[in-house]
Formats: C-alpha cells, sequence, structure tokens
C-alpha cells in the first residue's frame, strides 16, 4: 500500500484576516512557520520517499522544513495549485456576498454548482488535483509521500478518496498546518486520518 500524508500548508495574513486567496502567492505568516516546523517535527521519523507541494509559496515553505529534515527536495506539482477565484480572489466573504449574493448564497448551499466569475469551479480543481495525485502513486507503489496543499484541493482530493461528490465540500474540515493520512493499493484508497492538529499544539486538538 502506498501511503500519503496530506498536508494542508500554514497560516498566512489572509488566513487570519479570513479572505478568499485562491492563486494569489501569499507567505506564511509567523504561526504558519511554526505550523510548517511542527509538521516536519511530527513527520521526520517516516520513511517519506518524496514530498510534492503545489507552486504557490505558501505550500512550498510548508514543505520545506519536512523536506529538509529527511534529506529531500520538494517537488512542485501544478495540478495541485489552489482553486482560481476569479474576481472573489482577495475579498473577504462579506464583500463578496454584497456584490455576488446570489452566487455567494450557492457557493454555502451547492458550491458544486459553482463556477466563481473569472475562475474556476470545484469541478475543474479535482479533475486536475485527482489526476496529479493518480499518477504520483503509482509512481510510488508500496511507499510513503508526502503532499502540501491547499483547503480547496484538499477538500476535493478527501472527496475523492472517499467516493463522494463535491456536493460534500463543505462536510470535510481543513484547518491551516493540519495532517490527513491514507492509502492506495489494488482495491483503491482507504483513509486513515482527517484533519489532525494534535502536532500543532501539544496533543490537543483545535476544536
Amino acid at each position: 500500500m502506498t501511503k500519503v500524508y496530506l498536508i494542508r500548508h500554514g497560516r498566512t495574513a489572509w488566513n487570519k484576516d479570513v479572505r478568499f486567496r485562491g492563486q494569489a502567492d501569499l507567505p506564511l505568516d509567523e504561526v504558519g512557520e511554526a505550523q510548517a516546523e511542527a509538521i516536519a517535527s511530527r513527520l521526520k521519523t517516516r520513511p517519506i520517499k518524496a514530498i510534492y507541494s503545489s507552486p504557490l509559496t505558501r505550500a512550498i515553505k510548508t514543505a520545506e522544513p519536512l523536506a529538509k529534515a529527511l534529506g529531500l527536495e520538494v517537488i512542485v506539482e501544478e495540478g495541485f495549485n489552489d482553486i482560481n477565484y476569479g474576481h472573489w480572489q482577495g475579498l473577504s466573504p462579506s464583500e463578496v456576498a454584497a456584490l455576488y449574493p446570489d452566487l455567494y448564497r450557492m457557493w454555502l448551499e451547492a458550491p458544486h454548482l459553482v463556477r466563481v466569475p473569472g475562475g474556476e469551479g470545484l469541478d475543474d480543481v479535482r479533475a486536475r488535483a485527482e489526476k496529479a495525485l493518480m499518477e504520483i502513486v503509482k509512481r510510488h507503489p508500496g511507499e510513503e509521500i508526502a503532499i502540501v496543499g491547499h483547503q480547496v484541493v484538499n477538500k476535493v482530493l478527501l472527496c475523492a478518496v472517499l467516493g463522494l461528490g463535491n456536493e460534500w465540500f463543505w462536510k470535510i474540515e481543513q484547518d491551516n498546518g493540519c495532517i490527513n493520512i491514507f492509502g492506495y493499493d489494488q482495491r483503491g484508497f482507504t483513509l486513515f486520518l482527517l484533519n489532525d492538529t494534535c502536532h500543532l499544539n501539544q496533543g490537543e486538538r483545535t476544536w
């Protein structure tokens, strides 16, 4: 079985302020940097053979401490890039709700039916991210690998792992710096751990 550690990047200023980040290339803030170090401390004893990351800085900088601890290079995978939020990028939820009231209501109630103006829909993100995931797990049979992605990317990938449609998007949580673990073999995917943040707060969960 190939084991995958699917990680969400550490916190940025736009995570703290709650803005639609998308493909804006944001750095980690001081909390995000500490989260990246905590992830590395948590996983540095695992026999991870490869580390893949979204091309965005916040994901790469989350992956780098783990890569350094394991003596690996971070492999950039374009398929794991965050959703293109188009005209919503940089806006707060309240600003989007004011500018696009009907579409924002649909985003909250039926996200799988929304294509962001000037950007992508969940199906677009899932198609490219799932393609990248399948190529990677088949490239590493029987090995352990890590992937650093984003909230939207991770959610649609976890829907795929669980055999769920994108209408289940809001039923899955992904905190900054969380770790998910799943396996892949001839039977398909098996989820072992979801949205774990124990490494971020001395063994206490954030919920």
